[in-house]
């Protein structure tokens, strides 16, 4: 840029200097020589019109000098600085940081400026804008999405209740037949040993299979649930005792620590049945000695009650899938992949959730939460 003035400020003074130097030279020319001839020779006068007429050439170049740095200064000033300005700011603009800068330049660039002023502060209000609703967007995606997760959860759970309703009665009066020509052959084997073990398996079987319909009825269920005030911790410790008794519990030591006076809106029913069935995965998780750790407590308007143990957990890449219809992580055909599926079914019945995390000990945690009364 400073190259660029100073050539231009150099062609406009070669210019005016050229211009007044052929408008005056014939003049100035005509006015020495008769001042010479005016004077008699070896005068002072003479020699000093001799000499004033050798140095105009150098006048001349100094003459021109001037011009350049007076030109280059004007140009600079008025010209090249607010334009070198102007640059910087557009290409802030392009950057969309741009900052404006205040300085002078003459009216045309201050109103060029100003122009840009307006500019940048309608792109950064659509930026905003832009911004915004890049925003609202995501989060519009994001809760459909899980929109989307709970709907198809939802139709595989009607199609699991439709199919139970259908199948429900055509296996279960076989099964309580089965069941009572059981107890009868066990009765009647009871002086056989090996017998009674072999009906005892077969009856456990069985149950194992009414379970499974009586787990697809719960999925297929319609009623809704009776909410109403429920204090969490009594009913935490009366499914702690129900299931302490069990095999998996004699090496289990379940400890409770819920608030006192926590009560959430919920049906005692299916939120009882929710925890017992939480206690008796987190025991058949741990396999063995350990610890189950039930807390609870308020949290922005909900109730949350957490079952921490002391097993292997959930691994991340599963937990997605964990409230899945017939899927489960047990092995040895323990589970039916229903328990956890029947929990959040009974849980949103209640206008509630469950989730699946890690605990702080590195087990498994599943966090309840209800609506707080």
């Amino acid at each position: 840029m400073k190259v660029r003035i100073a050539a231009i400020a150099f062609l406009l003074a070669v210019l005016a200097t050229g211009i007044t130097w052929l408008s005056f030279q014939p003049v100035v020319l005509r006015l020495v020589e008769a001042l010479r001839a005016a004077a008699p020779a070896g005068t002072p006068s003479r020699h000093v019109l001799e000499t004033a007429q050798q140095f105009l050439p150098l006048y001349l170049g100094l003459d021109l000098l001037i011009l350049v740095l007076v030109a280059f200064g004007v140009l600079y000033f008025t010209v090249a600085r607010p334009l070198g300005a102007v640059e910087r700011e557009m290409r802030g603009l392009e950057r969309l940081d741009w900052a404006p800068e205040e300085g002078g330049g003459g009216p045309l660039l201050s109103r060029f400026q100003a122009s840009l002023r307006r500019t940048a502060a309608a792109l950064a209000a659509e930026r905003a804008l832009t911004r915004r609703q890049l925003e609202d967007l995501g989060a519009a995606n994001d809760r459909l999405t899980r929109a989307q997760a709970e709907l198809v959860a939802s139709e595989r759970l009607a199609t699991v209740g439709r199919l139970a309703a259908g199948v429900a009665h055509e296996i279960g009066n076989p099964l309580s037949g089965v069941l009572g020509w059981l107890s009868v052959a066990q009765t009647k084997s009871a002086g056989d040993p090996e017998l009674t073990g072999y009906l005892r398996e077969m009856e456990g079987e069985v149950r194992r299979i009414d379970g499974i319909v009586r787990s697809l009825l719960d999925l297929g269920r319609p009623k809704r649930s009776q909410v109403g005030p429920v204090p969490v911790g009594e009913l935490v410790k009366t499914a702690a005792r129900l299931v302490g008794s069990g095999p998996e519990f004699r090496d289990i030591e379940v400890q409770t620590g819920i608030e006192l006076g926590l009560v959430a809106l919920a049906d005692a029913g299916p939120l009882s049945q929710v925890i017992i069935n939480l206690l008796i995965n987190a025991a058949q998780a741990i396999g063995g000695p350990g610890t189950i750790q039930v807390v609870g407590g308020v949290d922005g308007g909900l109730v949350r009650i957490e079952v921490l143990d002391s097993g292997p957990g959930v691994p991340p890449d599963l937990r997605e899938r964990i409230f899945e219809p017939f899927f489960t992580t047990k092995s040895g055909g323990k589970g039916t992949g229903l328990g956890l599926a029947v929990s959040q079914h009974l849980m949103r019945q209640m206008s509630g959730d469950i989730a699946v995390g890690e605990s702080p000990t590195g087990g498994g945690k599943f966090t309840v939460s209800l609506p707080a009364a």
